[in-house]
């Protein structure tokens, strides 16, 4: 079970939408309970050190992500203590954007705003059978618009509200139901009105176009230590990769090791 499925603290439930960022359930439920233990309320985050943060994060990567979540917490307090109550305060908390602030607006505040994330783009665009790129503009805008007018109102506060009931529904029809591959249309209980199992179109929606190209990039470490044993580690500093934490003394390379000669002259600069 998922611990903050239900939650209607903002605090809780902003920690378990950052975490869940870029990370599965399976690996994030752990983290999410570990920061619990470590700040239970967004005032012990707050007052944490970075490193601590950092520290306590390892292991997850994206560590922009543990940064921002630290930097939220001391908006947070700059505000009283207390999260922003709507979607549009919610957005201007660091490392918060439209995907996070709508679900913590609605399932904390009841608000009637739609969530949009993988799950929901892949199941709306194969009931309504669109064929739009979901990450071009264009495509984000169409998407949003159609789960805006699809999340209803209510009056209902927290988790329970109409909002929230309608976004946890088809964020977990999405993973459970419309999976990316080999979905459950056997079993739907939309078989009979879903556009593209009937135009046979499933397979190939969500329709997604130019993704981003990685660079390899090759790092030689050297590990320096004294004669009483002492490793040399260095932090690594603002603009580049691991931003904050701490690695071995390293030469970067424009090869691999096994394309380019001998590295000695290279460990010489050092």
């Amino acid at each position: 079970p998922m611990p903050w499925r239900g939650e209607r603290d903002p605090y809780k439930i902003w920690l378990s939408e950052i975490i869940l960022q870029q990370t599965r359930v399976a690996q994030g439920t752990s983290y999410y309970l570990k920061f619990l233990a470590a700040y239970p309320t967004v005032a012990d985050l707050a007052k944490a050190k970075e490193t601590e943060v950092l520290a306590l994060w390892q292991g997850l990567g994206y560590y922009s992500r543990a940064r921002n979540l630290h930097k939220a917490a001391q908006q947070v307090m700059t505000l009283g203590g207390e999260f922003p109550g709507d979607y549009q305060g919610l957005l201007a908390l660091a490392g918060v954007g439209p995907y996070s602030a709508a679900a913590i607006a609605s399932f904390a505040y009841g608000e009637s705003v739609a969530v949009l994330d993988g799950n929901v783009y892949r199941v709306l665009s194969r009931y309504f059978n669109i064929d739009v790129p979901i990450n071009k503009p264009g495509g984000h805008k169409l998407f949003r618009a159609l789960a805006q007018q699809l999340v209803p109102s209510g009056k209902a506060k927290g988790y329970a509200s109409a909002a929230g009931a309608h976004n946890q529904a088809i964020m977990d029809f999405g993973a459970t139901v419309c999976t990316p591959k080999k979905p459950l249309c056997s079993s739907c209980p939309f078989a009979d009105t879903c556009s593209a199992l009937i135009q046979g179109t499933v397979a190939q929606l969500p329709v997604k176009e130019g993704k981003i190209k990685r660079r390899d990039r090759y790092f030689d470490y050297v590990d320096i230590r004294s004669t009483a044993g002492e490793i040399l580690i260095k932090e690594r500093g603002a603009g580049d990769i691991w931003q904050g934490l701490f690695d071995f003394a390293l030469v970067e390379s424009a090869l691999g090791f096994a394309e380019r000669p001998a590295i000695e002259t290279a460990f010489s600069s050092l």
